[in-house]
C-alpha cells in the first residue's frame, strides 16, 4: 500500500525543537522536505490538502497518495514504463479498433485513484470553474460524477490547474490503458475471467458474448485496487480521455502522450460501465463519442503531470 505524502503541523513542530534542543548536530540540509519521515496511511486526516512543492513532488514514490486541496480528487504516483497497447486477434471479444498492438512508452504520472466523485464535481461548479450542474446524486456524494461531456471533462481539469497551480488535464488514451493494466496483459488486470474471484480459476477464458456482468461481480471489482493502486479501471464509469478519434493504431503515438489530429469530433471513453456488455470492459477496450451527446456511464479520472 502507497503511503500518503504529508508534513503534519506536530512533525514539524517536533523538527523545530530538534533544531534548538542543546547538543542538536542536525543541520538544515540534513532536515529538507526530501528527507522528512512519511506517517503510513493513518494520518490522512492530519495531511495538509495543499499544492506539493517541487521538492515534495520529486521524492514522491510508486503508489504514494496525495491530494492538493480540500475538494481535490486523491492522486496516486504511477511509475513510467512500457507496455504493449491493444489487443491481439485472439483476446475473445477484441475489434479491430484496438489493433495493431504496438509499444508505448509512459512518464510517470500522478492519477486519481477513482474517477472524480460527485462532490468533487460540486466543488468545481460551486466556484464556477465547471458550467454543467448534476442532478440528484441517488448514491450519495462520493459515487462518480456521471452525465458529463468532454468539454465539460475539460472545464474541471483547467480548474484544477487554476485552483492549484500545478498541471492537472485528462489522461491520454495511451495512459489510461496502462494504468488500467497495470503490468498486466490479460483481458483485465486479474486474468481473463469475468470476475477477479475467478481469476485462480483453471479455465480463465473470457466469453466474449456472456453479456452484462452481474451487480454482485461490478461490486467486487470496483471496490479493489489494481497493482498500482487503482480503484474502478474496469466497468464502474467510463472516463474521457484527451485523444481524438482513431479507427485503428496505426501511426499512433509511441511515448504515451495524446493523439489530437483526425477527427475530432468524436472523443475517446474508456473503462467501461456496468450498463454495457463484458467485453467492453477490458483493458483494451475503446468507444468514442461526440458532443452534445450526453449518456449516464459518461465520467473523468483526472491526471497530473509530475516532474522528472
Amino acid at each position: 500500500m502507497g503511503r500518503f505524502f504529508n508534513r503534519p503541523l506536530a512533525l514539524l513542530a517536533l523538527l523545530i525543537f530538534n533544531f534548538s534542543a542543546p547538543g542538536s548536530t542536525q543541520t538544515a540540509q540534513q532536515a529538507s522536505p526530501t528527507n522528512l519521515p512519511m506517517l503510513d496511511g493513518n494520518a490522512l486526516n492530519l495531511r495538509l490538502s495543499k499544492p506539493l512543492s517541487r521538492r515534495e513532488e520529486a521524492a514522491l514514490e510508486p503508489m504514494d497518495h496525495f491530494r492538493e486541496c480540500e475538494r481535490c480528487p486523491e492522486m496516486v504516483v504511477v511509475p513510467g514504463g512500457t507496455f504493449t497497447m491493444g489487443a491481439n486477434e485472439s483476446e475473445p471479444g477484441s475489434t479491430q479498433d484496438e489493433r495493431p498492438q504496438h509499444q508505448v512508452t509512459v512518464q510517470r504520472l500522478g492519477v486519481g485513484r477513482s474517477p472524480v466523485t460527485a462532490d468533487e464535481w460540486k466543488a468545481c461548479v460551486t466556484a464556477k470553474g465547471c458550467s454543467h450542474r448534476l442532478e440528484v446524486v441517488a448514491g450519495g456524494g462520493r459515487d462518480p460524477v456521471t452525465g458529463i461531456l468532454w468539454e465539460e471533462a475539460r472545464e474541471y481539469v483547467q480548474w484544477l490547474s487554476r485552483t492549484t497551480g500545478r498541471s492537472y488535464r485528462l489522461l491520454s488514451e495511451a495512459e489510461r490503458e496502462y494504468v488500467t493494466r497495470a503490468g498486466t496483459t490479460t483481458a483485465f488486470w486479474w486474468g481473463d475471467m469475468a470476475d477477479m474471484r475467478q481469476a485462480d480459476a483453471a479455465e480463465a477464458d473470457l466469453i466474449a458474448d456472456i453479456g452484462i456482468l452481474t451487480a454482485a461481480a461490478t461490486a467486487s471489482t470496483s471496490e479493489v485496487a489494481n497493482p498500482f493502486g487503482l480503484l474502478a479501471v474496469h466497468g464502474s464509469v467510463y472516463d474521457w480521455v484527451e485523444d481524438c478519434w482513431h479507427d485503428n493504431y496505426v501511426s499512433a503515438p509511441d511515448d504515451g502522450s495524446a493523439w489530437t489530429t483526425g477527427d475530432c469530433r468524436g472523443h475517446v471513453l474508456r473503462g467501461g460501465a456496468a450498463s454495457r456488455q463484458l467485453r467492453t470492459r477490458r483493458s483494451a477496450a475503446r468507444l468514442w463519442f461526440g458532443s452534445p451527446n450526453r449518456m449516464d456511464y459518461m465520467s473523468v479520472r483526472v491526471a497530473r503531470t509530475l516532474g522528472r
